[in-house]
Formats: C-alpha cells, sequence, structure tokens
C-alpha cells in the first residue's frame, strides 16, 4: 500500500481502524509526521504571499507615480531610485508623529518598533538591491501603467534590482568588450 502523506489522506486511514490509537504505535507516529508536515507547508505558504504581498505593494507605487508622469515613456535611473526613495519615506510621517507623542523615558510603543524595523529592512533591502520594474524598457512601463494590481500581470513585466550607489544601469543584453 502506498504512504499516504496528506494530513487528509492520514486522518482518513486512521479513523477507518479499529480502537484507539496507541502513543507509541506506527498509525499515531504517522499522523504526528503528516501534522507537522501540513504545518510546515502553510507556513510556507504564508511566507511566500506575504514576500508577494510586499512585492505587489511596491509594484503599486511605482505605478502611482510612473502614472503621475504621463508625458515620460521611459525613466532613468536616478528616476527610479527618487521613486524607490519616495516609496521608503512612506512611514516617515507616522513614525514622526508616534515619536513625538510619546513621553521622554517611555519605552516605544509596539506601532512604532514594528514601523521602525519594516524601514530598517527596506532600507537594507535598498542597499543590497531593490527589486522594482525595469522603468528604462518601453514595454515594461507601458504594462505597468495598464497593470491592474493582480500578481499575474507582474510576469509579462521585466524586474531589475536597484541599489543606492549603482552609479549607472545595467543592461543585460550589453557585450563586453
Amino acid at each position: 500500500m502506498p504512504i499516504a502523506h496528506s494530513l487528509n489522506k492520514v486522518s482518513k486511514s486512521i479513523s477507518k481502524s479499529k480502537g484507539q490509537l496507541h502513543i507509541k504505535g506506527r498509525k499515531f507516529k504517522q499522523l504526528n509526521r503528516a501534522t507537522l508536515r501540513d504545518q510546515k507547508l502553510t507556513s510556507r505558504k504564508l511566507n511566500k504571499q506575504e514576500l508577494r504581498d510586499r512585492e505587489l505593494l511596491s509594484v503599486k507605487f511605482i505605478q502611482e507615480a510612473v502614472k503621475n508622469r504621463p508625458e515620460s515613456e521611459v525613466f532613468t535611473l536616478e528616476d527610479m531610485k527618487m521613486f524607490i526613495e519616495g516609496y521608503l519615506a512612506r512611514y516617515d510621517d507616522e513614525l514622526k508623529e508616534l515619536r513625538d507623542s510619546r513621553r521622554p523615558g517611555r519605552a516605544a510603543t509596539s506601532r512604532q518598533q514594528i514601523l521602525e524595523e519594516k524601514v530598517k529592512h527596506e532600507l537594507q533591502t535598498y542597499e543590497s538591491g531593490f527589486k522594482c520594474p525595469d522603468l528604462s524598457d518601453r514595454y515594461t512601463v507601458e504594462r505597468l501603467r495598464l497593470w491592474t494590481g493582480s500578481s499575474g500581470g507582474t510576469t509579462v513585466m521585466k524586474f531589475i534590482h536597484v541599489s543606492k550607489d549603482m552609479p549607472t544601469l545595467v543592461k543585460a543584453d550589453q557585450e563586453m568588450s
């Protein structure tokens, strides 16, 4: 008989068996493994969804910035950096308000700590390479303007990693001489 891996299959096969489960029994261990596997898959799925949502949030912000400049068909590296820095500064007002409202000597609120950690992480990501749509490509800019916000719509766009101290935009199709 094949080994059942999913929690549903294991629990169904165990429910058909007669009597109680013994703690040291084979069926109990099988159920335990299936439960742990199910928990691990669920947590991975949630982490992947969170990462995808964060990426979509940044793309949505950049889309709004691109839509505000309809006369431009392509953008320079400096424009992309400006859009990214605008995205990174989206919590600055709220953080300033939280810092000002806190009395001296008091611990930071949990909301303030969460926002500071987010900002710190995003700044580190920007220093190492922030993933954003390649706005130097005309086709990607067109697709970004028409994008409806779904994760499937980003598959037709080119993405590049832009870092804070990047001097020039590197093109992948350039030949080395």
